[in-house]
């Protein structure tokens, strides 16, 4: 395993991040969303129209994780107002799973958030996603809140709030 996470800096790798992105999306969720919903949340939030905005507009960062040369996942990332650090999103592929590669995505999260001077790092996850929640709850991350949003076209995130103090 030779793991390597970097920022996505050029167009070309954040278009392979988005492929990536409605491939993991439509094997990871069907269980907990409806087809549907994960056609509006990857148009709405994953596809590259919407990456290179949340760069743009919103201070997103884009990391993308290797094993060897193989694109494999990727972490978005945003610094907030206040002292804490957004993961916005952290996926991988199915079958790099259960190798410790996450650990590793978190590991680069909490360094970056360190960098930016926060004190914590939070997360929302859907409360049905139970493979992400023990992954959070593994590495220490706690559930600091609850919240339905609304996000258009007829569908909600249910989601629990994780945080995780550095």
């Amino acid at each position: 395993m030779d793991i390597t996470i970097k920022k996505v800096k050029y167009l070309p790798e954040l278009r392979r991040v988005a492929e990536l992105a409605d491939e993991i999306w439509h094997e990871c969720f069907t269980d907990i969303i409806s087809l549907g919903q994960i056609d509006y949340m990857v148009e709405r939030f994953q596809y590259l129209d919407a990456m290179i905005r949340q760069i743009e507009e919103q201070s997103y960062t884009y990391l993308s994780v290797y094993d060897g040369g193989d694109l494999c996942g990727y972490i978005a990332v945003k610094p907030e107002q206040d002292d804490r650090f957004f993961l916005s999103k952290l996926y991988l592929r199915v079958d790099k799973r259960g190798q410790g590669i996450a650990r590793l995505m978190l590991e680069r999260v909490f360094e970056e958030a360190r960098k930016h001077g926060k004190s914590s790092v939070y997360l929302t996850v859907n409360k049905h996603n139970d493979r992400a929640i023990a992954v959070y709850k593994r590495t220490g991350f706690t559930v600091t809140d609850s919240v339905v949003t609304d996000i258009g076209g007829g569908y909600v995130m249910d989601d629990y709030i994780f945080t995780y103090v550095l």
